[in-house]
């Protein structure tokens, strides 16, 4: 086990009847590092974090904290969660509204009971300002707003310095405009006091701006583990392709021209894409592969002479978004896909234009 890893997770499994949930997962989050389980509902992510807080017990695979042992499913060890020394939010927040916000603060370092009243008083004031609620802490819980709740619950999480920091779904409860200010708040404060964490999300925008790696979970096991641009501009599979945002999906045959390889694709007659890149290299000829493509590698251009690269379409469908503009285009074999443009080339429903593709991002798969 690598020396800097605060939490390792090693082939740990999860059974609930018939269904595998966690299926031998394996994955190490090195120390001040934001580590995030990003996939669709019911794919395994929160129960791996339940495994991680002690609030399920693993089947098989073995879970370290430190290189401490916090869980074992062949030899049926399993430390309870207040012994583990972690801070968890919940996704919906669990702020007693009986409590004032310092009381709700105080609540962990109370149960401890080694704690004296004045240490109590300084942590909990330290953590208040550490999240900005300084000055709130005789506040009652009903007073709060769903930001100030979410701050009240990372600064109990904050309060007894946790070995690692669980965050479970933490922004799902609040407006798109609060969100994005607490995405940037809450990586300030993880820089700022250096802690790790392990963060729980559906939100692929939350994922790629608060992580320093992402692994996106399929089925109760992990597809793909990376950095940000690692997992969106390189998916291993096609199922981390669909699930970061679209793509622009072909099939073709490759073949041969000079030093470049090239792709005819079957749904588009005399259309190709040439691969100056060496991404067709290790392909012999007559392979038939899947392309993918980004929208952001797309443009639209008016009709053209035929060439590589070029697709002929029709815009089907147009959506004005402020700072950019949708467009959903059609190939003559029927292909519907998205592509973004400026507000300063504006296309209309109906016009026959070029699909520019850029290749040197692309992604390819053997059919």
């Amino acid at each position: 086990m690598n020396d800097q890893a605060v939490l390792e997770l090693r082939d740990v499994t999860k059974v609930f009847g018939t269904v595998v949930a966690v299926d031998h997962v394996s994955f190490g989050i090195q120390a001040g590092e934001v580590f995030t389980l990003l996939g669709p509902s019911g794919c395994g992510k929160s129960t791996t974090l339940r495994l991680v807080a002690g609030l399920e017990n693993p089947n098989g695979g073995e879970l370290f904290l430190n290189d401490r042992l916090i869980a074992s499913g062949k030899d049926n060890f399993f430390l309870p969660p207040e012994r583990r020394n972690m801070g968890m939010v919940f996704q919906s927040y669990a702020i007693w509204p009986h409590f004032t916000v310092f009381e709700n603060v105080a609540f962990p370092l109370q149960l401890r009971r080694g704690e004296a009243r004045g240490n109590v008083k300084e942590r909990v004031g330290q953590a208040l300002e550490v999240v900005g609620l300084g000055g709130l802490e005789s506040r009652p819980g009903t007073m709060l707003s769903g930001g100030q709740q979410q701050r009240v619950a990372l600064a109990r999480a904050l309060v007894y310095n946790p070995e690692i920091l669980l965050l479970d779904e933490p922004l799902s409860n609040l407006d798109a405009k609060l969100r994005e200010q607490m995405r940037a708040e809450i990586r300030r404060i993880q820089r700022r006091l250096g802690i790790t964490v392990l963060l729980v999300t559906h939100d692929q925008t939350e994922a790629m701006t608060m992580s320093d790696r992402v692994a996106v979970m399929n089925a109760g096991h992990l597809e793909q583990v990376g950095t940000p641009s690692e997992v969106y501009e390189r998916p291993a599979t096609p199922f981390v392709r669909d699930f970061l945002g679209r793509a622009l999906t072909l099939s073709g045959i490759v073949r041969r021209d000079g030093s470049a390889g090239r792709l005819e694709l079957l749904d588009a007659e005399g259309v190709a894409l040439l691969f100056r890149n060496g991404t067709l290299d290790r392909y012999p000829e007559e392979t038939r592969l899947a392309v993918s493509c980004r929208p952001e590698d797309l443009r639209l251009e008016p009709p053209g002479p035929a060439a590589p690269n070029r697709l002929p379409v029709t815009v089907e469908e147009v959506a004005y978004l402020g700072e950019r503009v949708e467009y959903t285009v059609r190939t003559r074999a029927g292909h519907r896909f998205s592509v973004f443009g400026t507000r300063r080339e504006r296309h209309e429903i109906g016009e026959a234009l070029d699909l520019v593709i850029d290749t040197t991002e692309a992604t390819v798969w053997p059919e």
